[in-house]
């Protein structure tokens, strides 16, 4: 079989049909397999799966097992060379995986491929994302894009061909299975977040290369799930950060990231209860954000547990 199609899903039913409709619509000239891992949804999302798609293969786990977890329950399952790993809330426009596949099979030595993603007014996303490091986590983001566009490419750079990056959004993304089991899948210790940039990383050290490929296009309705447990995602997000830090940086770049990203975190979360106590300013916005930055400070004085995270929602 050349592609396995492994869709991974949390409570995002209607989401999920779609973009099962979705890859059965658009994926023609490749022998191709299906399979959805459920993270434990309580929504209906395995039935309605069952009864609108009987030949797809679902695996049903029975708790949140995370993005990392559920990936690799589906690679248990697959029998294609490539595997194509997607978020519940993308769509694929025609012959899209198609187009990577055939991409791969031209440039053996690529073990991950991946396209433009849109928003659903077919706007860009950045589909690029930068290995991270002190300046990524600590300064914008949006200005390293904007300034330094060579070495910190987003949307803004257009790109026509496809190129060589250090690492690629996971929403959408076909693996070289071979390279994968080289690897030894994705790491566990992710439960959200990161798991495919720490993918990348060890892609590249087992000499593989990972490439962005513009001519390809998916929309992506960006971060369905996450979105749902804002709160909760965010600290899943920084727990991902120190892992990854952990893993692939220094002692000493790990203890200047933790001091800096809290240090910003009690001046952001000290200036949102300033601007709660002045009624005048008072809004939901504003006591969302103080309740976001009084959590991760919470979280850090307890020590950074696991299980704060989407995890503990599962």
């Amino acid at each position: 079989m050349e592609l396995s199609v492994i869709i991974i899903n949390w409570n995002t039913r209607e989401l999920v049909l779609e973009c099962m409709d979705s890859v059965y619509r658009t994926t023609e000239g490749l022998d191709f397999e299906v399979i959805l891992v459920d993270n434990g949804s309580t929504d209906g999302s395995v039935d309605a799966v069952r009864r609108r798609f009987p030949q797809a293969v679902v695996v049903a786990n029975p708790e949140n097992l995370g993005f990392a977890g559920a990936c690799n329950r589906g690679v248990e399952r697959a029998r294609g060379r490539y595997l194509a790993i997607l978020n519940s809330d993308t769509v694929l426009t025609p012959s899209s995986l198609k187009t990577l596949v055939e991409f791969m099979d031209a440039n053996p030595r690529v073990a991950i491929c991946a396209p433009q993603l849109l928003n659903m007014d077919g706007t860009l996303q950045n589909s690029i994302a930068n290995l991270p490091t002190l300046a990524t986590e600590l300064l914008n983001k949006s200005l390293l894009r904007r300034l330094f566009p060579e070495r910190y490419p987003g949307k803004e750079l257009r790109i026509e061909t496809p190129v060589e990056v250090e690492s690629v959004i996971g929403a959408c993304m076909v693996i070289r299975k071979k390279a994968l089991d080289e690897v030894g899948g994705f790491d566990e210790d992710y439960f959200f977040f990161l798991e495919e940039t720490d993918l990348c990383v060890r892609m590249h050290r087992n000499g593989w290369k990972v490439v962005f490929h513009p001519g390809v296009r998916v929309y992506h309705l960006q971060g369905a799930s996450a979105k749902r447990v804002n709160t909760r995602a965010r600290v899943e997000y920084w727990r991902s950060r120190y892992i990854f830090f952990k893993k692939h940086r220094t002692p000493l770049e790990m203890a200047l990231l933790k001091t800096g990203l809290l240090l910003k975190a009690f001046v952001d979360w000290l200036f949102y209860l300033l601007l709660n106590v002045v009624t005048l300013f008072s809004s939901e916005r504003f006591r969302d954000r103080l309740t976001l930055y009084s959590t991760i400070l919470a979280w850090h004085l307890k020590g950074c547990p696991a299980g704060w995270g989407l995890k503990g929602g599962g």
